[in-house]
């Protein structure tokens, strides 16, 4: 008999976010490279799913697929104007949004899921030509988090956005593999 997951499992099933203290040049690359990737990944996840498997959260009392899909596109576009903004201005003060009340509105819960797939394919092809092209002083500049007050260098922010994608993505996959979807 198959253990179920247990609810933390089923909130982090990639684990919560590590980033290090000092991050190489090649943890970046790779990181780019997840995000380069992730948009084509999640799109081919996803192809042959069904109307009502959209609907099914990925646990009790959590988004549903198609939820997930849309906030991905949601704060990955946050993100990319998170970046443009710590590129262009001293250490700016992000504005932090209701992930949860964004999660609520029709759009996302009831919006064809191609919309979203579609502007992350655009949203990542962006950030990932604008961050291959940033020289390590770049990389360097910080943005103000308001919920935390921490300074985030873009670096981190890299390895953050990674993490979102892997961790989101296994939301949806390990959603289909317990229901026998894939």
């Amino acid at each position: 008999m198959q253990q179920q997951p247990t609810l933390e499992q089923l909130k982090y099933p990639i684990g919560q976010a590590q980033i290090p203290e000092n991050i190489s040049e090649s943890l970046i690359n790779e990181w780019i490279t997840i995000l380069e990737e992730f948009p084509q990944r999640l799109s081919e996840l996803v192809e042959n799913i069904t109307p009502e498997q959209l609907e099914t959260p990925y646990r009790t009392g959590g988004w549903t697929v198609r939820q997930v899909i849309h906030h991905l596109a949601d704060s990955h576009h946050n993100s990319y104007t998170r970046f443009k903004w710590t590129l262009t201005e001293d250490e700016p003060l992000i504005k932090a949004y209701f992930e949860d009340r964004w999660a609520k509105l029709h759009d996302t819960k009831d919006g064809p899921i191609l919309l979203s797939l579609n502007a992350l394919k655009t949203t990542h092809a962006k950030l990932v030509y604008l961050l291959k092209g940033l020289t390590n002083e770049e990389l360097e500049k910080r943005f103000i988090h308001p919920e935390t007050n921490k300074e985030v260098s873009l670096k981190e922010n890299i390895g953050i956005y990674a993490w979102h994608s892997r961790h989101h993505y296994a939301h949806i996959e390990n959603l289909m593999k317990r229901k026998g979807w894939r």
